[in-house]
């Protein structure tokens, strides 16, 4: 299928590594051009090697931190009118006791996983009204929908982004702007294998052992590769897909057990 994107331009967050250059790489794939995001120089202008190589497309970088609002302003002069945005704080989720988390450990999460999507949401969303097409993709984590003890700074924020994104929704897709979430569960990444190996040495067990015991909890009975969270992003940025919006998206291997 044809998306009907080519020549567009996407401004990826996180987009050197992981669920967001699978991103990049399956937008590029389309033909759309891309500003990618992250916090390293290096690793982002391999990424950028890698996607012009394979795809052909035009794509420069940014080397930011998007919990700094100094560094946002400077990514949104570095690409103005993104006809796509994927929110991806590229922050590793990490266990914490909330009893021992001091404000700032509270507003750090805050910054990454909720004012820095929005500030982007809020700061392209018009130009996208105006020239009638816009994209919004949100990649969050599947287990906002059923919490974990430990993560309630990451899920807080994430569930605060989520409710700002469904009052948004209703004043924008008039205007051909969407904006939905992914949410994924066990991809294969590194981020993924160095949270396994975290939770094996806390847990005083092997990182062989702790890999199991997610499979075991998975129907799917393996990680997925990072290119089903890239392809899932495409489609959301589609040219087809202009009515959907609003919405949720687990996309786990069936770990999720309910309705909604």
């Amino acid at each position: 299928m044809d998306f009907g994107i080519a020549g567009r331009r996407a401004l990826i967050c996180g987009g050197s590594k992981g669920l967001g250059f699978a991103a990049a790489r399956s937008l590029a794939r389309e033909g759309v051009d891309l500003t990618l995001v992250a916090r390293t120089a290096e690793a982002l202008d391999e990424a950028a090697h890698r996607l012009v190589e394979e795809t052909g497309v035009a794509v420069s970088t940014v080397a930011a931190d998007l919990t700094s609002p100094a560094a946002r302003d400077i990514v949104l002069a570095a690409c103005p009118a993104p006809d796509i945005l994927v929110c991806n704080p590229g922050v590793r989720q990490t266990p914490d006791d909330f009893r021992t988390m001091s404000r700032s450990d509270w507003d750090f999460w805050m910054e990454a996983h909720f004012y820095a999507p929005l500030d982007l949401i809020r700061a392209v969303v018009p130009g996208m009204c105006d020239r009638r097409f816009g994209r919004v993709v949100n990649i969050s984590v599947s287990n906002i929908k059923f919490p974990q003890v430990n993560f309630a700074h990451s899920h807080s924020a994430r569930v605060g982004l989520a409710g700002a994104i469904a009052s948004m929704v209703r004043e924008l897709v008039p205007h051909n702007v969407v904006i939905n979430s992914v949410l994924p569960g066990f991809f294969d990444t590194d981020a993924l294998r160095t949270n396994l190996h975290s939770h094996a040495a806390r847990g005083n067990t092997t990182y062989e052992a702790i890999v199991e015991d997610r499979l075991t909890m998975t129907p799917a009975r393996r990680f997925a590769d990072p290119a089903e969270c890239g392809d899932l992003i495409a489609f959301l940025c589609s040219a087809q897909n202009g009515y959907m919006t609003g919405q949720n998206i687990v996309n786990d291997g069936g770990v999720y057990q309910g309705l909604f």
